[in-house]
């Protein structure tokens, strides 16, 4: 009995020795999971300051935005170091630019135009329309925090473009839809082909509309950022994301 016990313990013993397969094949993975980022790839920038923002030129921060967004298309892409940018942003913000976006899901604003935390104010709203709540982040954007440039920016296969021209009604929706008529009648007016939500040459039409249509929206109903871009303060501009390419093209 006591030789049995003995044999049965040296066993034991030996089998606690032993790693399992899946402990083998999980080391492995560890170690083939591992990524090494090198220190030139990783975007170390801090925030911009007061000053740095004050000496910013309004058509420099467009051509910064138009190469952030070449990076983004070519997946030439940096990694952020979010958490310290959080700690160096917390005490004020001065970004140079501010986005009104649609609100679609499929348009990352900041990795559209591959900027990190604290460089750029975004609005979203559904259809990227005008409303007073838009104009005061707008006006606030630029008149209070230095921010130079406003950029409108649509984006292709726009939900709310398409509910528009389906004329769609449902609750509060109506109401925002209501704001995109405008730009549906506009671009009915120039085009030749069969003005129907199902053709994706009339939705960029209206799309491309909506943008120049919001962009003028800004320009009657904001005395403040109208203002601002005829003393060359600020551009106010149009662009659209194209969904296929992740390209922002900017209007003229």
């Amino acid at each position: 009995m006591e030789k049995r016990l003995f044999i049965i313990a040296i066993l034991m013993l030996v089998s606690c020795g032993k790693e399992t397969p899946s402990s083998q094949t999980q080391v492995q993975n560890d170690t083939v999971n591992t990524v090494s980022i090198k220190k030139n790839h990783i975007l170390e920038t801090e925030p911009l300051t007061a000053e740095e923002q004050a000496k910013l030129k309004p058509i420099d921060v467009i051509n910064r935005l138009k190469q952030g967004n070449k990076d983004f298309v070519e997946d030439n892409l940096t990694v952020r170091n979010t958490t310290e940018r959080v700690r160096n942003a917390s005490l004020g913000q001065f970004p140079k630019a501010v986005i009104l976006s649609c609100l679609d899901s499929r348009v990352p604003v900041e990795d559209v135009f591959h900027s990190g935390l604290g460089n750029l104010f975004v609005a979203r709203v559904a259809g990227n329309i005008i409303n007073d709540d838009i104009l005061g982040s707008l006006e606030y954007s630029c008149k209070v925090s230095g921010a130079r440039v406003v950029v409108v920016l649509g984006h292709e296969y726009c939900g709310a473009v398409i509910s528009a021209i389906k004329n769609v009604k449902l609750g509060n929706i109506t109401t925002l839809l209501d704001k995109i008529q405008p730009a549906i009648a506009t671009a009915k007016k120039d085009f030749k082909g069969e003005p129907k939500a199902e053709n994706e040459e009339f939705v960029e039409a209206v799309c491309d509309a909506n943008v120049y249509h919001s962009i003028a929206e800004i320009r009657e109903r904001s005395p403040i950022l109208n203002e601002m871009e005829k003393k060359g303060e600020i551009i106010i501009c149009g662009a659209v994301y194209n969904m296929k390419t992740g390209r922002v093209e900017f209007l003229k």
